[in-house]
């Protein structure tokens, strides 16, 4: 049957708004606590934990980063159930498990059990990000994935900048809630809600438009056509079968990338806590810990907007990535050679937008390449290796600030990583 490309057109941009509308905000509240459920270790540590528990900054930094050898574990296997059994009722089934794995660090004893823990959370929360990438390419035409992936992926910034704040009041004037200190407190209110919202999820959450009744019929088929057209002739290009998937030197290359992106976001998310409080031997600075944290919100809040402005002036999706990741790499070895803190919290402002907007723009790269269950495998594969920055970062970071009493050469190191992926990046725009 014949179909008006106008019409069709004027019906997919209508069924795109009324999806955005729908699951977007939601998408973004469930990135949001996954974050920070993630990362408020990087909170608790300098606030508490690492006195009570007798963690180095090396032991700090593998309890941060084994969670991340349980994630890459299990990505790939997790995005393939996804794609078998439908997002709303695994990404559910994701968040019981690591809502009550988050919720359970708040009773640690010791720093063996943490490191444990953290590895369980990496299991239990493997999966959820490439699902929801994967997820979004089962509703959105490429045309719009990238703003769209965007608009999601602003949960980074907002679980990081809201969530210092957050994480900060707890640890401070919760201190002694239920009998706990301040960052167990703060462990347990910010594991709880993970429970809560996989109901949401389950009721809430459709997992492709041929389901979804909330849509009109007309923008719901023109919609399917328009992604089966996109599916069809991406499987024409790129792999079609899991084993191509895995094995394609393309997918290898842009785990790379990725690592080197990621390194950024996570040697900031964990240690920037711990450098803003060392501000104080350092330059003589005397924060709150609430100050502290709003310190902290600071590169996020304006990477925010770095994020939003870039995927929207920027079209290539090759330069989207290459350009910040540049700028980011760029900026951390000028933050380690100024002599105010002022000054160096610029620095790593633009080392965080570098980070923010390479991100989203990112994954329009292997999207336009995989459909299928050879997406599924794909963007697992691709989150799982280079997430494996995830344990690197603060591992790495931790080691080299014990063995030389600062934080710089760790910097260094960052900046290193995230100047290859723009480079790795340019040239597989060049070789396509």
């Amino acid at each position: 049957m014949a179909h008006d490309t106008g019409t069709d057109e004027q019906l997919v941009r209508s069924g795109v708004r009324r999806a955005v509308r729908r699951l977007v905000p939601l998408l973004v509240l469930l990135y949001f606590v996954n974050y920070l459920d993630r990362v408020n270790i990087g909170f608790a540590g300098p606030n508490g934990m690492n006195a009570e528990l007798g963690l180095s900054a090396t032991l700090f930094g593998v309890a941060a980063g084994v969670f991340f050898i349980g994630y890459l574990l299990l990505e790939v296997p997790s995005n393939l159930m996804l794609h078998r059994f439908g997002a709303r009722r695994w990404i559910a089934r994701i968040m019981v498990t690591w809502g009550v794995v988050a919720t359970a660090m708040a009773f640690t004893p010791n720093a063996t059990t943490l490191v444990v823990l953290r590895f369980l959370l990496g299991v239990a929360e493997a999966g959820f990000f490439p699902g929801i990438i994967l997820y979004l390419t089962y509703w959105f035409p490429a045309a719009q994935r990238a703003r769209v992936t965007a608009w999601f992926m602003t949960a980074v910034p907002i679980s990081t900048a809201l969530g210092a704040v957050v994480s900060t009041l707890v640890v401070q004037h919760a201190d002694g809630l239920f009998g706990l200190p301040g960052w167990r407190v703060m462990f347990l209110l910010e594991g709880v809600p993970s429970v809560l919202l996989a109901v949401v999820v389950w009721f809430l959450l459709t997992d492709r438009p041929a389901k979804a009744a909330w849509l009109p019929p007309a923008e719901r088929d023109a919609l399917e056509r328009v992604l089966a057209a996109e599916r069809e002739q991406v499987a024409r290009a790129g792999p079609r079968s899991v084993a191509g998937a895995l094995r394609s030197p393309r997918v290898l290359a842009l785990s790379w990338v990725y690592f080197g992106v990621v390194y950024g976001l996570y040697a900031l998310g964990f240690f920037l806590p711990t450098i803003i409080k060392g501000f104080a031997a350092q330059y003589g600075t005397a924060f709150s810990t609430v100050e502290q944290g709003l310190i902290n919100a600071v590169p996020y809040v304006v990477g925010l907007v770095a994020m939003v402005v870039w995927t929207r002036r920027a079209t290539d999706p090759a330069v989207r990535v290459a350009v910040p990741a540049l700028l980011g790499g760029l900026a951390i070895p000028v933050a380690l050679y100024l002599d105010d803190p002022w000054s160096a919290m610029v620095a790593v402002t633009i080392c965080a937008c570098g980070v923010l907007a390479a991100l989203p723009a990112f994954w329009a790269l292997p999207t336009a390449h995989l459909t299928g269950a050879a997406a599924a495998a794909g963007i697992g594969l691709v989150n799982s290796l280079g997430n494996l920055s995830g344990f690197l970062a603060p591992y790495v970071t931790g080691v080299l600030a014990d063995a030389t009493g600062g934080n710089r050469l760790g910097l260094w190191v960052v900046g290193a990583c995230m100047v290859s992926a723009a480079a790795v990046t340019w040239v597989l725009r060049r070789a396509s």
